[in-house]
């Protein structure tokens, strides 16, 4: 019996019929499981493809600025201490007034939701990366890492749960440094069991050099990207103020 191939050479035997590519002749009448389940992907570039809710409640601090930002136009004794922070949900770029007398500390995790708050007395505003000064910059990088090891389940749950958003297109896909067939490793292994850590998926995917960083530099190119097409992980940025 002839084995079909793909072009790494990897067999097709044992995959359903909708993961081999489609080799001519008539279409199959019905959807296959790969078509049906694009169909209940969000379609809309302009929504995050991770549901989660939208709102911030902990942010972690990129910059504090004592005098406040120096295009303002307002002399320097006359201006309140600012704060630039990315929030650790939908990693929301931001600048936040902090409290009277308090200096929050640069990496630090504050709270910014509803009710008492410790540090911060009210978020200014929505930025966007190109808001971000320099010392913010610089440590954006990290920050974004320190979170995503902060919220190890969240992030190895989406390798659990990536889906196709197109017929041709996997969540998986949009990740930096992810191939094809680096992809099909990681859902045949899922196929056995659900990744646990971090570090499971780097034992069960060898080739997947580090998970972590994969995930942050995805988060990175989406908040220096306003018109980046497929959103995992943020939400446009946009300008309003907030309480």
């Amino acid at each position: 019996m002839r084995v079909e191939k793909s072009q790494s050479g990897r067999p097709y035997a044992g995959r359903s019929a909708a993961e081999k590519p489609y080799s001519g002749g008539r279409r199959p009448t019905g959807k296959s499981q790969y078509e049906r389940q694009s169909e209940r992907a969000p379609r809309s570039s302009r929504k995050s493809l991770e549901s989660s809710q939208e709102r911030e409640e902990y942010a972690w601090v990129l910059d504090y600025l004592p005098y406040g930002k120096s295009v303002d136009g307002i002399a320097s004794f006359q201006k309140k201490p600012l704060v630039q922070a990315v929030g650790d949900n939908k990693f929301t770029l931001m600048e936040l007034v902090p409290k009277n007398g308090v200096v929050p500390e640069i990496q630090s995790r504050v709270y910014i939701g509803p009710g008492d708050r410790d540090e911060i007395d009210h978020v200014k505003q929505r930025i966007g990366y190109s808001d971000l000064t320099t010392g913010a910059n610089l440590e954006l990088p990290f920050i974004l890492e320190a979170c995503v090891r902060y919220q190890e389940a969240r992030f190895v749950k989406f390798f659990n749960t990536a889906h196709p958003i197109t017929t041709r297109l996997h969540m998986l896909d949009l990740l930096p440094g992810i191939g094809k067939k680096i992809l099909w490793s990681i859902i045949d292994e899922r196929k056995k069991g659900d990744f646990k850590s971090f570090e499971d998926i780097r034992e069960r995917i060898p080739s997947l050099y580090d998970p972590v960083k994969v995930i942050t530099n995805r988060i990175e190119e989406e908040l220096k990207d306003y018109f980046i097409k497929y959103r995992l992980f943020t939400t446009p940025p946009r300008r309003q103020k907030a309480g």
